[in-house]
């Protein structure tokens, strides 16, 4: 199965106050440094899956810059990731080619330096589409250079955009949020995802309201009841103007895309259970459908088919969340997934997407046993209001989404580093997503 590809890009222009990512602010010197880093880690992929009894694959169907703001880098930087990765790998005729981008560093260069290394697709941390929530928390743009953007975009060739939102920012009212849905489905990017804030201790807004002061905005941020309502509001809209829920986080348009071009086991799981939009996010997939990616640079996650006898085994590896320690050569860490964390692995992944757990698929690839054994749970959780069965698939509905940490933890029956650390990571780590554990 082809692999996907994810590249940690941790540099920004400023950093954000909901940010809990391993990113922020460095020299254009260090900014020389960390690129020489990663073409040395992607060179070395093969042989880092050989040390890590993972099965390597050269042949790669998606590939995602992340961060951080990679389009804060510099052309010649852009090449050279883009030349290594190409060097190293059998990139596909129509792979997804994903950069995240801040607005207001998509200058006409860079876009031409993107279009140039292949980029295909543009996911753009909007986060608001009103001014005031977007300078509380940070951010440097306005709703006028978003907009101007996505048409500049367009007008290159990239016409598959997705939009981030995030729901619970300091400001925003009903009202204001309803506006920032409007303006989305009036840009019409084929890609919505909307995040509720996420209240930690790894940010410094989080920090400010855990401590219930007012630093950073933070007492003008919505209550838990308030934000939840806003991501119920975005589900139904977006919903009903074609911009349909396909994963907890995660909305696209149907359309000519990629997806139906699918092949080998994604296509099958596709094709034989409710379809998914066209715009879906490829890279993303492979992370809920436990398929097979390596990551590079900083708080990297990688997943790679154990080179093992027992089926569904995999093995995961991650690097520190540190720059200074990954550039001083800090080892991955490392965990084996056996077929028992697999199968709880498969459940708790399936049902964060909206099609649900495909019951004789799950049977077919991990034996009935993996059904039988969560059957007093499925039905606790049926009874609860918080799972549907349906034609053959188990999801949540619509209480089961914001309530799906309560969910995964049903299926994490056995204690174990890999249930204590698993994380949607990579790409996909967003400010306010679900972790599946606290």
């Amino acid at each position: 199965m082809p692999l996907g590809l994810y590249l940690s890009v941790p540099f920004c222009r400023t950093k954000c106050s909901f940010c809990n990512f391993a990113s922020g602010v460095f020299s254009r010197e260090l900014h020389e440094r960390y690129i020489t880093h990663l073409e040395r880690e992607i060179r070395g992929a093969e042989a880092l899956a050989r040390k890590m009894d993972g099965r390597f694959e050269r042949t790669v169907d998606s590939i995602y810059l992340g961060g951080g703001t990679p389009s804060v880098l510099e052309a010649d930087h852009l090449q050279r990731l883009f030349a290594a990765i190409r060097e190293k790998f059998i990139v596909m005729r129509d792979a997804e080619v994903t950069v995240e981008c801040a607005p207001g560093t998509l200058s006409t260069e860079l876009i031409d330096t993107l279009k140039s290394c292949g980029v295909n697709r543009v996911s753009l941390g909007v986060q608001s589409f009103v001014d005031q929530e977007s300078k509380s928390v940070g951010r440097l743009h306005t709703r006028n250079i978003v907009l101007t953007e996505i048409a500049r975009l367009a007008d290159s060739g990239i016409t598959n955009v997705s939009v981030d939102l995030i729901a619970g920012l300091p400001y925003q009212t009903a009202e204001s949020w309803a506006y920032s849905l409007d303006e989305v489905l009036a840009t019409g990017v084929p890609h919505v995802s909307v995040y509720m804030l996420e209240v930690d201790e790894d940010s410094r807004l989080g920090r400010e309201l855990i401590a219930g002061g007012t630093r950073y905005h933070a007492h003008h941020v919505p209550d838990d009841d308030l934000t939840a309502d806003f991501y119920v509001a975005a589900c139904a809209v977006l919903n009903a103007n074609g911009v349909r829920q396909y994963e907890i986080s995660n909305f696209a348009r149907s359309g000519e895309s990629h997806i139906s071009q699918m092949t080998g086991d994604m296509e099958h799981q596709v094709t034989q259970a409710p379809r998914l939009p066209s715009f879906a996010s490829r890279h993303n997939l492979k992370y809920w459908l436990r398929q097979p990616y390596l990551g590079f640079g900083v708080d990297a996650h990688s997943m790679l088919p154990a080179d093992a006898d027992e089926p569904n085994a995999a093995v995961r590896f991650a690097t520190v969340d540190d720059l200074d320690q990954l550039l001083a050569g800090a080892p991955r860490t490392k965990t084996y997934v056996d077929e028992e964390h697999a199968i709880e692995e498969a459940w708790f992944l399936a049902l964060r997407m909206n099609r649900g757990v495909d019951l004789s698929a799950m049977a077919e690839d991990y034996g009935i046993d993996a059904i039988e054994k969560y059957r007093d749970q499925l039905m606790e959780l049926e009874n609860d209001g918080l799972v549907e069965l349906d034609e053959g698939f188990i999801r949540l509905n619509e209480r089961g989404r914001l309530l799906s940490n309560t969910v995964f933890e049903k299926f994490l029956v056995n204690a174990g580093p890999t249930n204590a650390e698993l994380r949607i990571t990579n790409a996909e780590r967003r400010p306010g997503i679900l972790k599946v554990l606290k």
